[in-house]
This record gives structure tokens, sequence and C-alpha cells, in this order.
């Protein structure tokens, strides 16, 4: 991790804190990708902007054109929670991109392979509602589709009928080449870890479901026949993954199934403020950077800790160690943080989620302070 086994070079990150907790968390990533980049000798360059409910009460929108062009530009895009109470109730005209800034970045980003890893923590599995020997090792990865099927969907909308109900809809679709791209990612990751894969869908009721699996079977079956390959139920998924997570490797979702299954395994780590995710325009291959990716927390902005100083870090910290990861080519980095959240965690500086009394700072020094030490 030292300046003279790497080519000094510059990485440029925009950093949106969001909203509630969102800021916090941010700034303690932001402290620790500034550590880290010290300790290896890499220039960062950080732009902070507006997005979610504080880009709404300043401009006016939950996303300004500038923050999008940033965010182009930019190697990688550092987001804290967005959304709140005081923006719920808020109808705009227009899609879906109108209503949430993170949406917007994402369709307009083109980041439609979400990566959303979690695993079982040892020193931790009293704060989950698994016995050790069922999650002990477990390691997950939801590869979650995130730019089309029913989030995105149209038409959709509300009216009001002749009988006086009021009727709301959106339609779930989902075209042959953008299944075939995130299986491919999956099939990608899948490589780089334990050879399996399983792809979850609603086949037996939803055409999307069939073709959905259809695509990825046909995918396995032509280009990578090495991988495990084997398909599951959405309802029983849930059931099979919580049961024996350890049995998993890579799970493959649409957007809504990779939104439901990827926070449940948020109890496999013992909470979401463990949860970081990539969200990148390209598959992940060996060796290659992937510039424009999205990297963020899974929880959400919790406005009832707010301003308190004890939201976890971890997310958005292991979020920035795979912005290093993909984002910079730098897994070896993206090592370092997860062993020093490792360390923390194994020392007991928790945040109260985790059943700790420590701060957001406390757990950010406590992190930065094991990577200090691993260069010793």
């Amino acid at each position: 991790m030292t300046e003279s086994s790497q080519t000094r070079e510059t990485f440029r990150v925009l950093a949106l804190g969001g909203d509630h907790i969102g800021p916090e968390v941010v700034a303690a990533g932001l402290d620790v990708l500034r550590h880290i980049a010290n300790l290896s000798g890499i220039d960062v360059e950080i732009d902070e902007d507006l997005l979610g409910g504080a880009s709404f009460d300043v401009h006016g929108t939950f996303c300004t054109d500038a923050v999008l062009e940033k965010a182009r530009a930019a190697d990688a895009t550092l987001v804290g929670a967005v959304g709140g109470p005081e923006w719920d109730g808020l109808r705009l005209d227009g899609p879906v991109t109108q209503s949430d800034g993170l949406t917007r970045l994402r369709v307009e980003l083109d980041v439609y392979n979400a990566l959303r890893p979690a695993r079982a923590w040892s020193k931790i599995p009293d704060r989950t509602p698994f016995r050790p020997e069922i999650i002990d090792g477990a390691d997950l990865l939801v590869v979650r589709e995130n730019s089309g099927g029913i989030y995105y969907g149209e038409p959709r909308g509300r009216e009001l009928l002749a009988d006086g109900q009021e009727r709301a809809f959106e339609i779930s679709e989902y075209r042959t080449g953008e299944i075939e791209r995130i299986a491919r990612c999956a099939f990608e990751a899948a490589r780089t870890r334990r050879g399996k894969l399983a792809s979850l869908d609603k086949s037996n009721v939803m055409e999307s479901g069939k073709l959905w699996r259809e695509t990825v079977e046909r995918i396995g079956q032509q280009d990578y026949p090495d991988i495990e390959l084997t398909h599951l139920l959405m309802d029983h998924a849930l059931y099979a993954v919580t049961m024996a997570p350890r049995n998993y490797d890579v799970l493959l979702a649409d957007n809504l199934f990779g939104d439901l299954i990827s926070d449940m395994t948020g109890a496999i780590a013992g909470s979401l403020g463990m949860l970081p995710s990539a969200t990148l325009p390209a598959a992940t291959i060996k060796g290659q950077r992937i510039r424009g990716g999205i990297y963020e927390p899974t929880h959400g902005s919790a406005p009832d800790i707010a301003g308190k100083g004890i939201a976890n870090p971890v997310g958005t910290i292991l979020s920035v160690g795979m912005m290093l990861q993909y984002g910079l080519g730098r897994p070896d980095l993206a090592d370092a943080i997860e062993a020093a959240v490792e360390t923390v965690v194994d020392d007991g500086v928790l945040t109260p989620d985790l059943g700790g009394i420590a701060t957001t700072a406390e757990v950010t020094a406590a992190v930065m302070d094991a990577l200090s030490n691993s260069e010793t």
C-alpha cells in the first residue's frame, strides 16, 4: 500500500451527502478515503454537492443538471442516503427520475450493475437472528439489475375511475438485452468467487420472469459452462437463503427482487449499516477500471438518529473500499479497508445498531488507526 509500489495518480470523486444521516456517513467515508490515499500515495480530488431532499430545498429539484454533469466527469460518485418524510408526499409531474435524485443519477449514468455484498462478521453473531453455525462463513453477493423493471416501467400513474375508485399502475418490463448484460455481470462475478450463481425470478406467474429465466439459462449454457447455475422462484429464495445462507454465493435478481433480497442480507451482517454497494455501468473484469460508478451504503436516511453522531459508518466505509477496487483498480486497498473494519468489529468498537456505544467518529477513527497499523 506504499507509494513506491504504485504509480501516483489523481482520483476524482464526487461526494453527495444526501439527507439526514447521509452527510454524516459520507463525511466518515471521505475521512477514510483521504487517509488511505495518503498512505498509498494517491492524489484524490473531492468535489461535494447536494442530492435528494437537500437539493430540492435549495434548487427545487432532487438532482440538478450540474450535479449530473459532475457525476459524468468524475471517476466515481459517493452517495449518502437520500429522502425523508419531509419530501415523501411530493408529487411531481413526469417520470420517476423527476421525483428521486438518486434514481435520476442511476438512469442517466446507466449504472445497471448493482453489486451488494453481505458477509457474516464472526464476533457479532448475537446481533443477528441466526445461530452461529448457520451463518458462520456466510459470504453473499447480490447482483441487482438497477436500471430497468417495474421501478422505471412505462406507462405508470394514477387515475380516477368512473365508479369513484382510484387506480394506480406501473408496468414491469425487461428486454432481452437488459437481461443479457446483467446476467453476464453476475456470471463474471461468480468466476471471481466460488463459481456458484442462483438466479431469482417469478417465472411461474410473470412473463418478464419467464424471459428472465430463459435468457439467463441461455447465457449460462453458451458462455459460462464453468459456473454452477440454479434458478429459484423469488418467494422460495427468501426462505432458502435465510435457512442456509452459506449454500449461496452470487444471487442475481431484477430491480425489485434485488432490492428486496439485498435488504434481507442485512440480517446476516447484523445491521443494514454494515452493507456497502457499487452500482456500475459495466461488468467487473479483473484488472479493468470502471469509471462512472456510484458507491453508497444500502441503508436509509434514518431521520430518527440524524445529528446524534451514532450512525453506523461501516457501510459507507466499505463502499469506499469498493470504489477503490472498481473505480481505481486497487483491490488491495479494498481488502485493506475490509480487514481494518474487521479489526474494529473484533475489538468491539460498535455503534448502537450493533449493540455498542461508539459514535460515528469513534468507529471511523478506529478504522483509520487500523489502516495505519497495518502499514507497520
